[in-house]
């Protein structure tokens, strides 16, 4: 459902604002993806984020105030969402929230539309003996659903505005931008992933998906791990950074398929800036290569009557 959502908004922003190329449609679309407004993707993300964010702060804070009934358990829960792991418990610790009132919070948050579960869909821990106890740290462990945000501009709203409140409310937007600038292709990886999923779904749309989304356990993460109702399996990493992915990523994501004993049908890279030779040459049945650009498959034959009404 969420991956549909996003699918039509990131459609919505194409239609919209028509970007020169996708790596500009992607990461334009995590900060602004939402909003419902035109943006000028000509424009440096700077200046479009002072014009159209940081210079209606005012205005922007008073529709997320209302759709959080301005509840601080909200708010606080909302920021640790956004830049922490995304797992439910360690976001009720960062917002200092026990189970109880952040549990009331994840359910309001959840029925206003801002977010969604994710559910883990790890096994829980079993000794192998019947009548054995498992060690203390083991037993301890607790798996921990994650949430997605629903709309890329609320996330982004909680991750580099509201830390820098009095500062820009004062006008001065220097300590804002040097976050912004130091974390911006981090802060973009998380959408990207999502994107990933949507696209490698979208070319498996012939298959029933049966299982679909990240994987993570106590040791391991996959970016995403989809499994269709005639057994196979597809594994995939996800790079936005500018350097091209070698095959060193590949050999990674192959000892995480081994260690929890997986054997992928297929291995699958997804990568802002492409790949280097070696890696290209292996490209075939066995390992897909996707970059940037080949997410255009999703905005193809996208009519402007299709917009969909968004949050703001």
């Amino acid at each position: 459902m969420i991956k549909n959502k996003l699918l039509e908004q990131f459609r919505s922003f194409y239609s919209r604002n028509y970007p020169d190329d996708m790596e500009t449609q992607i990461e334009y679309f995590s900060i602004f993806g939402g909003l419902g407004w035109e943006v000028d993707t000509t424009q440096e993300a700077t200046a479009l984020i002072k014009e159209l964010i940081l210079d209606r702060f005012v205005l922007l804070r008073k529709k997320i105030e209302d759709l959080t009934m301005a509840d601080r358990g909200c708010l606080r829960l909302l920021r640790a969402l956004a830049v922490g792991d995304r797992k439910i418990f360690s976001a009720f610790n960062r917002a200092g929230l026990n189970n109880a009132n952040g549990g009331s919070a994840l359910n309001f948050l959840e029925q206003k539309g801002l977010i969604q579960i994710e559910f883990s869909r790890e096994e829980p821990a079993r000794s192998l003996n019947p009548k054995g106890k498992l060690k203390r740290e083991v037993a301890r462990y607790r798996i921990s659903h994650k949430v997605l945000f629903t709309h890329p501009f609320v996330r982004f709203w909680f991750y580099f505005v509201a830390p820098y409140t009095k500062e820009i409310q004062e006008g001065n937007y220097d300590n804002f931008f040097k976050d912004f600038n130091k974390r911006r292709h981090s802060y973009t990886s998380l959408v990207f992933e999502e994107l990933s999923e949507v696209l490698l779904n979208y070319n498996l749309r012939d298959s029933q998906i049966l299982s679909s989304g990240s994987y993570w356990s106590a040791n391991i993460e996959i970016d995403i791990l989809t499994i269709t109702k005639d057994e196979k399996i597809y594994v995939a990493e996800c790079k936005w950074s500018n350097r091209k992915v070698n095959k060193s990523e590949l050999h990674k994501l192959l000892d995480k398929c081994q260690k929890l004993g997986i054997e992928p049908t297929q291995a699958v890279l997804f990568s802002k800036r492409g790949f280097s030779k070696e890696l290209l040459s292996h490209q075939g049945k066995k390992l897909a290569l996707y970059s940037a650009q080949d997410f255009e498959a999703l905005v193809k034959n996208i009519k402007r009557d299709e917009l969909i009404e968004d949050f703001f």
